[in-house]
């Protein structure tokens, strides 16, 4: 077990991390959403309501959606695009999906090489993206999800004021799906930008995501 855990503490580490913030969110979540019901003379709800409402939900998609594309969209943009310097950029001369050598599919394929990276056909060309396809599904998922609840959350507000429900389609068009949806996009953004250039100037010993403390700020895709 212990031999387990440190092969997979990067893993582990961030799933129990996961699993301690939501938890915490449900709880002060649930907290303020009771303020606010007493605020303005409305029943308090219990946890478990809480959990399953979307007042709940709508806040859980709204970050999960925005995070998702936020690495979509990185891994797709780093196929083409490059940053000179950055540890998160591969080398300046590798633009592109590369060849099959580099690669190491078909019949560059190594023994213990996945199956479907030595088979060839659909099924390596489905392999060889399926990194963005299964990112960009869980995104289109989650964002999904937030267009739901927040639908049903806003209506319900609505409800409160006397004013008209609206439709899912409607809804996606509000202002307010809009500002829930690119106040978590700008955010995303502005973090990769800097770790791409962050990572350039400066350093964090020991780290896969940082050069090797002495290397040259121009030196692309080292790793320490």
């Amino acid at each position: 077990m212990s031999r387990w855990l440190r092969d997979n503490s990067l893993g582990v580490a961030f799933g129990v991390l996961f699993l301690v913030t939501l938890v915490a969110q449900a709880l002060v979540g649930h907290a303020d959403f009771n303020h606010q019901q007493v605020a303005h003379q409305a029943e308090t709800v219990s946890l478990e309501r809480y959990l399953t409402s979307s007042a709940f939900w709508v806040d859980v998609m709204e970050n999960w959606q925005s995070e998702y594309l936020q690495f979509t969209l990185f891994v797709l943009a780093a196929v083409w695009f490059v940053q000179r310097g950055s540890t998160e950029s591969k080398k300046l001369e590798d633009i592109g999906g590369e060849g099959d050598e580099e690669q190491q599919v078909g019949r560059f394929a190594d023994d213990d090489s996945p199956l479907w990276a030595r088979v060839g056909g659909w099924r390596t060309t489905l392999y060889s993206n399926s990194f963005v396809l299964v990112m960009g599904l869980i995104w289109l998922g989650s964002w999904s999800a937030q267009a739901v609840t927040g639908r049903v959350e806003y209506n319900a507000q609505q409800l409160d004021h006397q004013e008209a429900s609206l439709s899912l389609w409607q809804y996606v068009g509000t202002s307010d799906f809009w500002n829930r949806t690119l106040q978590n996009w700008q955010s995303e953004f502005l973090a990769v930008g800097s770790m791409v250039v962050f990572s350039i100037y400066l350093r964090q010993r020991g780290s896969s995501q940082s050069k090797p403390v002495g290397a040259a700020h121009a030196e692309t895709a080292d790793e320490g």
